[in-house]
């Protein structure tokens, strides 16, 4: 019985450690935490313009043939199709999208818990409406009040207001004093 020596690992050799805290889910397409990349669209386009399947299955990190079976799975999503059924994505259909893969991959729903979680509560208290950028470099555009045209009787209707406030502010001034 002769004892076989312990090889200690060289140095190029990974060492694995057991892991005491919980990772942050990662997506399998890119390896970025799922919540970052569902938080933060990777798109430069506007926040209300359409986008295609390839632009949302990158932003959601899944592949794209898995938003055509969510598709057949949820029928809240409805993505317009095109020439050669090409799909565009409203605003709309990527925060419901967005939601399904927030539960399905970071919540741990299944997608029949997911079906009966949007039948129980409805869609619009389940999906999470990405709010929209404001624009901040840009500074707030002054909307100048365009001048009202009154007719004659109109005009003399405010004329007689304006006098029974200009009366009224009187009567305050004077019993102020």
């Amino acid at each position: 019985m002769s004892a076989e020596p312990v090889q200690q690992p060289q140095a190029d050799e990974e060492v694995s450690q057991p892991v005491t805290q919980q990772q942050p889910a990662v997506g399998p397409l890119t390896g970025r935490p799922i919540e970052a990349q569902v938080s933060a669209p990777q798109s430069k386009k506007s926040a209300s313009a359409f986008r295609t399947i390839s632009e949302v299955a990158d932003e959601l990190d899944v592949q794209q043939h898995v938003l055509r079976f969510w598709e057949t799975k949820f029928s809240q999503i409805r993505p317009l199709k095109r020439g050669g059924g090409r799909r565009y994505y409203r605003p709309e259909d990527v925060d419901l999208l967005k939601t399904i893969h927030r539960l399905l991959y970071s919540e741990g729903y299944t997608i029949k818990g997911v079906q009966k979680l949007f039948r129980e509560k409805g869609k619009n208290q389940v999906v999470e409406k990405t709010p929209v950028p404001q624009n901040t470099n840009q500074p707030p555009v002054q909307v100048k009040p365009q001048p009202q045209t009154f007719n004659q009787k109109q005009r003399t209707a405010l004329e007689a207001i304006a006098d029974d406030l200009r009366d009224l502010r009187g009567l305050l001034e004077t019993g102020a004093e």
